[in-house]
């Protein structure tokens, strides 16, 4: 099986950019044919035809499938190389000897600052999040949008973070996990907890109003699993669907106003307009190829993981624990 194939190539994407070439593309997805049968179903010229299909063959979009004798003509059927094309693509500045990295997955405040940390103090590194919830980041990174993913999944049956997502997400793949920081989550609510929130049970109340996490992110699959238990379903907790990107937009819905009552890190309820509930700690963690583990690209950030300057900056954020930050776990398929 062929499969889909993902196009990162300027002049892949380039050339089906024209609408003409699209259109034999997606013919040629369904089924092979000849030239004279696309001219047909085209209505043009075969020789226009064969033009556009011998750009397509060139970039590799394209291949001759089988030959065929027809009254004595030798016709030539051609095929698309995948059963279908994902176009996908990253435009980021180019630093002179640069070593950017792209990550995807859950937001987290210690990763701004580790970001931050690498800008000013790493010549020619940047780290650029692409917030996506800790779950769509691993896809995402196992579709190579990005070079790493950040994520605090649990397995319960496990009882473990985040290995056994990436193991069954990467079958036969050498990963490794590194280690951000231990972090707590909690629930923020207003200062003085004017409505007497006490737990995640206050969700049903009808005065009480949600900011939720984008479905995919490790905060929003922990609330809807403790939902779950406690017999609790979207439809009766009011904001339910309310989703936002960020812990800090969390925070600030709570402290603007707009929701009663927020699932969030420490590090984001610090406002002095807020208040925290805390009820869980745990483990974030940067996942990479072994490869690029192993490279000089990811070299400036496994080093400012053990810089003893970074623990402090954000154990100051409040709500982290650094005392396993940069320690690594390699999987092996």
């Amino acid at each position: 099986m062929r499969g889909i194939t993902r196009l990162v190539s300027p002049e892949q994407i380039r050339l089906l950019a024209d609408g003409r070439r699209l259109a034999i593309l997606r013919r040629l997805l369904a089924e092979p044919a000849t030239l004279s049968q696309l001219g047909k179903a085209f209505g043009k010229h075969p020789a226009w035809i064969r033009h556009h299909v011998k750009v397509l063959e060139s970039a590799g979009l394209v291949a001759l499938a089988r030959t065929q004798v027809v009254g004595g003509f030798v016709e030539k059927y051609y095929e698309a190389t995948g059963q279908g094309f994902a176009i996908t693509g990253l435009v980021l500045p180019e630093w002179p000897d640069g070593r950017s990295l792209v990550l995807t997955g859950s937001h987290d405040l210690a990763l701004e600052r580790l970001g931050a940390r690498l800008a000013h103090r790493r010549h020619g590194s940047r780290l650029y999040p692409w917030v996506l919830g800790s779950l769509d980041g691993l896809i995402a990174l196992r579709q190579g949008a990005g070079h790493l993913a950040g994520c605090h999944l649990l397995d319960v049956e496990a009882e473990e973070y985040n290995a056994p997502y990436v193991a069954r997400l990467f079958p036969g793949q050498e990963m490794v996990l590194v280690t951000l920081a231990h972090r707590e989550q909690g629930l923020v609510t207003r200062r003085g907890n004017p409505l007497a929130i006490h737990g995640l049970e206050d969700l049903a109340r009808p005065d009480v109003r949600l900011a939720n996490r984008i479905r995919g992110s490790g905060t929003r699959i922990w609330l809807d699993r403790r939902l779950r238990e406690l017999g609790l379903t979207g439809s009766r907790v009011g904001g339910y669907e309310r989703e936002l990107a960020t812990h800090t937009d969390v925070a600030s819905a709570v402290a603007e106003g707009s929701a009663d009552i927020g699932l969030a890190i420490r590090a984001a309820g610090t406002l002095p307009e807020l208040a925290f509930i805390p009820l869980f700690k745990e483990r974030y963690d940067l996942v990479m190829s072994l490869d690029l583990y192993q490279s000089q690209q990811a070299m400036p950030l496994l080093d400012e993981l053990h810089q003893g300057a970074f623990w402090r900056e954000v154990e100051a954020l409040g709500g982290y624990d650094t005392a396993h930050s940069g320690e690594s776990r390699q999987l092996t398929g």
